[in-house]
């Protein structure tokens, strides 16, 4: 990951405080360091008191959580050499690989890919896995961003994960509508011609309507989204399921095309109870005159009852190979991850519970690292919670069409009668509207979000990460 070692340097000299009581601390642990170190050198009664006071908590904070959930400790992520990488629709396998980079080259991101072109890095395999996964936009929990509107939140840190899940597959499917899937950033090389500049530009404008703050100018903000939230019984702090946050999703695309044109040709639909209604699709993209929305199609779904249903772990995967997937938000109970791939019985995912500061992305030229992860991570699919959100992007008609003629064969789990029963999701020819009887559904989407509202108590022992290491 871009800036490991610091990460390991600045929080070094906390561990003695911050992993007492058995590695476990609290709120009044947090809160009586603050007292301690904030009223040495300030008045209480001083405003300055209460602003640095919140500083220094929330710093405590991210602190905190990066090192319960791993980013301090340098780990291995072991990929086999004998078995393909899918991310995201492309495949990767160390067939195709030079071995000569394969020896040389064990970390995601390191100059034996960065120096290379775009054109040299596709198609060769696992150094190919390299640069797309990297090309990814990661977004994490943050810090010190102005005040969210009715709260005194500062940051994100301990709540706002799933929501950072909901904005990596958002600006996945705006990387695939403005740069194209094949796109790839390369870290350190300068641009060298028209062509890279326009991309660099489009880049950073996707970047820029996820920036930290309230403002017209970044519509995708967290900030939006729990404004946005507030039509859905959320406030700031809450956390949200997989399925509050396709339909926050849905609303900040919807507000955020109302100040910006770009957003003119694109829309959000939400499967309702793990439906997809096709004529509500037509309706909803069909601009006429033979001009289309581009789709991105979010599909909430329950995998099972309390824990995650085996028999789905391949249609799962299978999903994963569609290049128009842009990929599963979910996680493990209390635990949102963004996953994009898989190798073997093993999913790949971004994790946002890494706290960093927030970035002004209104300066020029402002730093990109902070958005990009070299640090792929992997979680066995037996783990992984039962509710979830599928996404998918389809940028024309046929587009559209072709998912509607081949996506049946990837929904129904192997060795179940011929009766189609309990796809993972299914497809209505129809409009909502027009159904008198809804379909009797296995599991509400809803009910399921009783497994994402609760403070995060897991260790993530289990968590595989940093080197990219060949075995």
């Amino acid at each position: 990951m871009n800036g490991s070692s610091n990460i390991v340097s600045d929080h070094s000299s906390n561990n003695a405080v911050l992993s007492s009581n058995n590695g476990e601390t609290n709120s009044e642990t947090l809160t009586d360091i603050v007292a301690t170190t904030s009223k040495e050198n300030v008045p209480e009664n001083s405003e300055d008191f209460y602003d640095l006071k919140g500083k220094v908590e929330s710093r405590l904070l991210s602190m905190w959580n990066n090192m319960k959930f791993g980013w301090t400790v340098k780990l291995k992520t072991n990929f086999s050499k004998e078995s393909p990488v899918w991310l995201l629709g492309r495949c990767y396998h160390r067939k195709l690989s030079p071995s000569s980079s394969l020896e040389s080259s064990t970390e995601v991101g390191t100059e034996a890919t960065a120096n290379d072109t775009v054109e040299q890095i596709y198609g060769e395999g696992i150094e190919g896995f390299k640069s797309d996964f990297i090309s990814r936009i990661w977004m994490t929990y943050r810090r010190e961003f102005p005040t969210m509107s009715g709260s005194s939140f500062t940051t994100d840190c301990g709540w706002g994960c799933m929501l950072r899940s909901g904005q990596m597959m958002l600006a996945q499917a705006l990387v695939c509508h403005f740069l194209g899937r094949s796109w790839r950033w390369t870290p350190e090389k300068p641009i060298q011609n028209a062509r890279e500049f326009q991309e660099d530009c489009l880049h950073r404008m996707i970047i820029k309507w996820f920036g930290d703050k309230s403002s017209v100018n970044s519509p995708l903000s967290i900030h939006q989204m729990v404004i946005l939230g507030e039509a859905l019984g959320k406030k700031a702090g809450d956390w949200y399921g997989p399925a509050s946050v396709a339909h926050c999703l849905k609303a900040v695309i919807g507000a955020a095309s109302k100040e910006n044109y770009e957003f003119d040709k694109l829309d959000v639909y939400v499967a309702q109870d793990s439906t997809v209604y096709i004529q509500d699709v037509y309706s909803l993209c069909n601009l006429g005159n033979g001009s289309w929305k581009s789709l991105i199609l979010l599909v909430p779904v329950k995998l099972g009852s309390e824990k995650f249903n085996p028999i789905y772990g391949p249609c799962l995967t299978s999903l994963l190979t569609l290049e128009f997937c842009i990929g599963v938000i979910g996680g493990r109970p209390k635990h949102s991850l963004y996953f994009v791939g898989y190798q073997d019985d093993r999913l790949i995912h971004l994790d946002p519970h890494y706290c960093q500061e927030m970035v002004d992305v209104w300066q020029p030229n402002f730093s990109l690292h902070s958005f990009h992860c070299r640090s792929p991570r992997k979680m066995p699919l037996i783990k992984m919670d039962p509710s979830c959100c599928i996404g998918f992007y389809l940028p024309t008609q046929n587009d559209f069409e072709t998912f509607i003629n081949i996506i049946g064969s990837f929904l129904i789990p192997q060795g179940l009668s011929t009766n189609n029963e309990y796809p993972i999701f299914t497809l209505h020819h129809g409009t909502r509207s027009s159904v008198m009887n809804q379909p009797n559904v296995r599991f509400s989407i809803y009910e399921t979000e009783k497994n994402w509202v609760a403070p995060i108590q897991d260790s993530d022992t289990d968590i595989e990460s940093e080197e990219f290491v060949l075995v």
